[in-house]
This record gives C-alpha cells, structure tokens and sequence, in this order.
C-alpha cells in the first residue's frame, strides 16, 4: 500500500512540475500580453493543486489538508484576479496587439472613460 502511494505522489509531482513549467515556457514563448498572461495563469492553478494534493498525501496528516486547501483556494482566487488586471493594464497602455483580437469589448468601455477623463481635465 505504502509503495502505491508513492507511485501516486510521484505521478502528481511529476504531473504538477509539467503544468508549472508549461506556463514558464508559455511565458517566453507566447508572442504577446494576453497570450502569456493565459499561460501562466490556466496551468499553474491545476499545476499548484496537484503539487499541494501530493504533499497532502506525502505528509499523512489530516491536520495538513485544511492548510493545503486554504493555499489552494488562496491560489485559485487570487491568480485570475492579478490576472485580469494584468490585462486590463496591459489594455490600456496599448501593451496588447488589437490585430489578434477576435472580439474587443473593452475598446467602447476604454474609450467612454477616456472621453469622461479629458472632461475633468
């Protein structure tokens, strides 16, 4: 029993470290903001709960896993939110390339408030 959970351990690290290093190489290879903020945001949520569940069962503690989930929701929450704003910032200070844009819907919201700051001024 012990030997299979350390198969499973390992296939979960393994699998974990793959996820992590697919978003850094994502991130110097993807051409642009939005591409790269994709990559190291989508990935690294799953890459870090499987790193955190393999330490879960590494440790066998039951005291560890309301840690190990607190970490995790703390990832899960905080990862798409510093990534929008990434993207939001990168939007507005011309960072992202229009021409692989699909659909642009902040382009009206930019330009409304952009016309309500030159008002003020």
């Amino acid at each position: 029993m012990n030997s299979f959970l350390d198969v499973v351990v390992g296939v979960l690290l393994v699998l974990g470290g793959l996820l992590s290093l697919a978003a850094a190489i994502g991130l110097l290879r993807f051409p642009d903001l939005l591409t790269r903020m994709h990559a190291a945001t989508k990935p690294q949520v799953l890459g870090s709960l499987l790193l955190l569940t393999a330490l879960g069962l590494a440790l066998h503690s039951w005291a560890l896993v309301p840690l190990l989930v607190v970490a995790w929701i703390f990832q899960l929450l905080t990862v798409p939110v510093s990534a929008h704003m990434v993207g939001r910032a990168g939007y507005r200070t011309k960072h992202v390339d229009k021409g692989r844009l699909t659909v642009d819907e902040l382009e009206d919201v930019v330009a409304r408030v952009e016309r309500a700051e030159d008002v003020e001024d």
